[in-house]
């Protein structure tokens, strides 16, 4: 049963490639880039369940990190932009 929701992660995975290519703003794409992040941290929990693997796990919270410090840096960067353009 993990098996098949992992596919169904890895199809929802495909079909936000195609929006990243898409995207009309960076703000899409990194809400996309975070998809990516945390569907992959789904996809990588279900592996290391299904197979036995707890080595996918920490590979897992390894990606979550690096999501979430892209979406921070993604922020800090727009904020600061927003407000020089204020200014």
């Amino acid at each position: 049963m993990s098996l098949a929701i992992a596919l169904f992660l890895l199809v929802n995975l495909i079909v936000a490639l195609v929006a990243a290519a898409r995207g009309p703003t960076p703000a899409d794409r990194m809400l996309t880039a975070l998809l990516f992040g945390s569907t992959g941290v789904g996809v990588l929990v279900l592996l290391a369940h299904a197979m036995a693997l707890p080595a996918l796990v920490d590979v897992a919270l390894t990606l979550a990190l690096l999501a979430a410090i892209a979406g921070i840096a993604f922020a800090r960067r727009a904020w600061h932009a927003r407000s020089e353009g204020d200014g």
